[in-house]
């Protein structure tokens, strides 16, 4: 990641109203992130409606669903000072998907999730475990997280391999809706 966030203190806090805001931007060696904006409604449109995109992810959405998530994850930011990013090729500015951290009631737990969505042409060349190892760190590092989850599929071997790399591992199965998913865990 950029040198910026090298240069905050790294610290542990316990009592989740005292964590510390995430970065609103980051860079690392191919991808450059920035904090989810109104602006940003086209380009969660564009993943929500590509249904290779969001196989994982719960299904396509509607353009009216892309609203209502754009505006939950601003009042995520506002609350609690992370949440999704949009992730551009450094090279070219194209934008390749998003990630970030989010709340999500698990089994009766609140954790924190670990999200990851990129455009099809963008997969297996590593950019998803780029940015899912920045979330971790930010999580972790800056906010203060004592760990962070990551949900697939059963059948979902590449974002398993994604979240392995990312330093996850597996925990257990959960149901999430009415959908059974495998949950990993940072250590």
């Amino acid at each position: 990641m950029s040198s910026t966030m090298d240069t905050r203190p790294h610290t542990r806090v316990a009592d989740s109203t005292e964590l510390a805001p995430a970065p609103t931007t980051f860079s690392l060696r191919r991808l450059h992130a920035e904090r989810l904006l109104d602006a940003h409604l086209p380009v969660l449109r564009r993943i929500h409606g590509r249904a290779q995109t969001m196989a994982g992810l719960g299904g396509v959405r509607t353009a009216a669903e892309s609203v209502l998530a754009l505006q939950r994850h601003l009042a995520h930011w506002d609350r609690h000072g992370f949440g999704m990013y949009v992730l551009r090729e450094v090279a070219t500015g194209r934008v390749v998907g998003v990630t970030g951290l989010r709340h999500i009631p698990i089994e009766g737990m609140d954790e924190v999730e670990l999200r990851c969505a990129l455009f099809p042409e963008h997969w297996g060349q590593g950019l998803g475990t780029e940015a899912a190892r920045a979330c971790v760190t930010i999580g972790r590092d800056w906010v203060g997280l004592s760990s962070v989850v990551g949900l697939v599929g059963r059948d979902d071997t590449v974002p398993q391999r994604m979240l392995e790399k990312a330093g996850l591992v597996f925990e257990r199965e959960v149901t999430v809706g009415r959908a059974p998913r495998l949950l990993y865990r940072t250590d």
